[in-house]
This record gives C-alpha cells, sequence and structure tokens, in this order.
C-alpha cells in the first residue's frame, strides 16, 4: 500500500519504501513471534536475551541493551521474568560492582538451544522468497542504511 502523502517527490519516494519495510518486518516479526510463544512460551524479547547468551556468552545488561535496541527498563522487565522462570542468573562483575552480567542458566541453554534451529529454518523459509542474490542486496542495502542512523535508538 503506497502513501498517500502528496508531497516531495524524494519524501513520496522514501515514505513508499519505508511502507514496504515495515510491513514486511511486521509480517516476519508476527510469523515469527507466534513460533516462539507457541514453542517456548517467551516473548520475542526474551527469546532475543537468550540467544544473544547462547552465540555470545555472559554479557551485561546494557551490552544486552545495545545488542537487542532495547531500553534499560524494558531489559530489565525481559530478565526480570527470565530469572523467575530460571532461564537467566544475574550476578555482579568483581571487578565492577556497578555492572550487572546475565548468562544462561542450564535450563535456559537448553531452551534456547532446542528453539534457535527451528527460529533459524523459519527465517531461512521466510527470506526464501527472495534469491540468494537478492538477500544478499537487501543485507548490504539494510546494513548501509543502519551505518547512515547516527542517533541513538
Amino acid at each position: 500500500m503506497p502513501t498517500k502523502y502528496r508531497g516531495a517527490k524524494d519524501e513520496v519516494r522514501a515514505l513508499d519504501t519505508f511502507i514496504k519495510l515495515a510491513r514486511a518486518m511486521n509480517s516476519m516479526h508476527a510469523n515469527l513471534t507466534r513460533h516462539v510463544a507457541e514453542d517456548g512460551d517467551i516473548t520475542m524479547s526474551q527469546f532475543g536475551v537468550l540467544e544473544a547468551l547462547l552465540h555470545l556468552g555472559p554479557l551485561s545488561q546494557g551490552d544486552i541493551c545495545q545488542k537487542l535496541l532495547l531500553s534499560g527498563s524494558n531489559i530489565t522487565t525481559v530478565i526480570d521474568n527470565l530469572e523467575k522462570r530460571g532461564f537467566v542468573t544475574r550476578t555482579r562483575r568483581p571487578d565492577d560492582r556497578r555492572v550487572v552480567e546475565v548468562d544462561l542458566t542450564d535450563s535456559g541453554r537448553k531452551l534456547i538451544g532446542r528453539l534457535f534451529p527451528a527460529h533459524a529454518r523459519r527465517i531461512a523459509n521466510l527470506l526464501g522468497a527472495l534469491t540468494v542474490k537478492e538477500q544478499e542486496q537487501l543485507g548490504a542495502l539494510c546494513r548501509t542504511l543502519g551505518k547512515s542512523i547516527v542517533e541513538p535508538v
């Protein structure tokens, strides 16, 4: 659905592109969110935290915020809920007690280890609507766009 805005040509083109990009991402996100909720009884934010810890190892809450582009208050709630369910632990770093480090528990590692392969397959299937070359081009375009945005989220 194109924009109904009738401004400058560059603005209309940018708005049309933004709408298409947002709709595609929202559709993919809704699909992935449904599967994560059904398969793991967790939210996408919780999944993101578990995935980051699986692939990067223990992280400070601040590092998790930056990785997932979430606010500090939001990540605190997400981690609180993961901790209550026994999927993560928090510890203060001995060298800097201001920093709280988050790590997977055995049950958290088991959960994300079970969920992630199916998640990766779903993403591959969803992006399979594009050719390999188109996926690579889209990735390059997104990287360029991301680098051009200088304001932190």
